[in-house]
């Protein structure tokens, strides 16, 4: 089939960059299974969303299935903001290590953490584990800076971060979107113009919101908080097969003069 239609050149897995960071809502041990029959080639990590690890039944067993097909998964930032919270951190570790994890999510967007903390707590967990921090608020009425979200992103990169998450929580609604959803623009542009985009990865859980992404950084984006029926949908996005991105020349970014201004 290579040589079938001339598309986009894709990173393969394990990829650093093209990432496709998956939600995990509750799926069964079927329907992992399912997932990996289908489009598991272009899964590159699974998030158990939030707190349902802790109240998910067979949790070991979705775990092994998930290693079984050579799918990497952490649990939800929220779970170690509750757990910083109610001063259970090295309960929570000591369970996740116990899970065999090898990536964590270090996010702050429920809680309050003292930047500072969170530096020392990402710098920390980065001698044994993979780091996926997340830059953000879910409260769509906290609106930042953008020169404060590069300051933040570069920080968690130099205290050891493999990728920094722009928050957008599951709905798409807050973080680097608008409450209805759009894109902030301009904040992106700002990000990628100081952040190396390789080193972002995008929550973009609405479709057109991941065409966005695609038309203006590439096919290689990162993106997150897929949910696991449009893992298929989006690779159709990024190799410019689907009527969204088809005639837009998705193996490159698209010139940011061409992206209006927020």
């Amino acid at each position: 089939m290579d040589d079938l239609l001339d598309l986009p050149q894709r990173s393969v897995k394990p990829r650093d960059t093209g990432l496709t960071h998956v939600l995990d809502r509750g799926l069964s041990v079927a329907e992992i299974d399912s997932l990996a029959e289908i489009a598991g080639e272009f899964v590159d990590v699974v998030k158990l969303g939030w707190g349902t690890a802790v109240v998910t039944g067979n949790l070991e067993g979705k775990l092994a299935r998930y290693r079984e097909h050579g799918i990497p998964v952490m649990l939800g930032g929220t779970l170690l903001e509750i757990a910083i919270a109610q001063d259970r951190l090295e309960q929570v570790l000591a369970w996740i290590r116990r899970l065999g994890l090898e990536h964590i999510e270090v996010s702050d967007g429920t809680i309050t953490i003292a930047h500072d903390e969170k530096l020392e707590l990402i710098e920390r967990l980065a001698r044994d584990f993979t780091v996926m921090s997340e830059v953000g608020s879910k409260d769509d009425t906290k609106i930042m800076a953008p020169y404060r979200w590069v300051e933040l992103i570069q920080a968690e990169l130099e205290a050891g971060a493999w990728k920094v998450i722009a928050e957008a929580r599951e709905s798409g609604t807050s973080g680097i979107y608008r409450h209805d959803g759009e894109v902030r623009m301009g904040l992106i542009d700002e990000i990628v113009h100081a952040v190396p985009p390789q080193r972002l990865l995008f929550e973009a859980p609405l479709k057109e919101q991941q065409v966005w992404f695609v038309r203006r950084l590439g096919a290689d984006v990162n993106l997150g908080n897929v949910v696991p029926d449009e893992v298929l949908s989006l690779e159709t996005i990024r190799l410019g097969l689907r009527a969204d991105t088809a005639l837009a020349g998705v193996g490159a970014a698209i010139d940011s003069e061409s992206v209006r201004a927020e």
